[in-house]
């Protein structure tokens, strides 16, 4: 049973704070989370990929794959450290399972075809940018979030605007707003909530309406 939030630690909570910034989008969120878990997710990754330069390749895959996937953190169910372990240790092993069974690999030599001329077998290999379809869902995405927002109440929207967006912690954005902590919270934990809910039902909509 997942330990109760208000039970948490203040690092889970910061942790916690950082993912929710991160499924609005706010890239500086990320990289204050990889200063909090990085050393940690890198230590996992170690135990079961030894191969440093692999793992520091793995790490930053890790937190690519945060970066998409942190809307689906979920506070009731695990703590924040718990779920980003989690990643990296299925991440690992996957990694791992593939260095067992790759047995070929694509250089940069070229291979004549039959007209013997040259070909740069690299220069084949799929760019990795985002392509067109990829980028139409990511502008579907934030269509979406601000669709959302707009069903948020002033309040929980402006909460929402000066905690994750000006990265203000609660208690100064109770300071900021004249309302009590407690209040504040409730709106921005309320707020994070409804924003799930709409996004979820966005989600099993029209295709792209993500």
């Amino acid at each position: 049973m997942a330990t109760p939030r208000s039970e948490w630690s203040d690092r889970s909570e910061a942790l916690a704070d950082a993912l929710a910034r991160i499924a609005l989008g706010d890239r500086a969120a990320l990289a204050t989370l990889y200063r909090m878990a990085s050393p940690h997710l890198f230590g996992v990754i170690l135990r079961i990929q030894p191969d440093r330069a692999l793992a520091e390749d793995l790490l930053q895959d890790i937190f690519i794959n945060i970066w998409r996937a942190a809307q689906g953190f979920d506070a009731l169910r695990s703590q924040p450290m718990t779920w980003l372990t989690s990643i990296a240790r299925n991440r690992a092993i996957d990694s791992r399972r593939r260095s067992k069974t790759d047995v070929t690999t694509v250089s940069r030599h070229t291979a004549g075809t039959a007209d013997d001329d040259e070909v740069d077998l690299l220069a084949a290999l799929p760019s990795g940018d985002a392509g067109p379809l990829e980028l139409l869902q990511q502008a579907a995405q934030a269509r979406a979030i601000t669709h959302c927002m707009g069903e948020l109440s002033a309040e929980q929207q402006q909460c929402l605007a000066l905690a994750y967006y000006q990265g203000l912690s609660h208690a100064e954005v109770a300071e900021h707003l004249v309302q009590p902590l407690g209040t504040v919270k409730s709106w921005v934990r309320r707020a994070l909530l409804a924003l799930k809910d709409c996004l979820g039902r966005d989600a099993a909509g029209p295709a792209l309406e993500v």
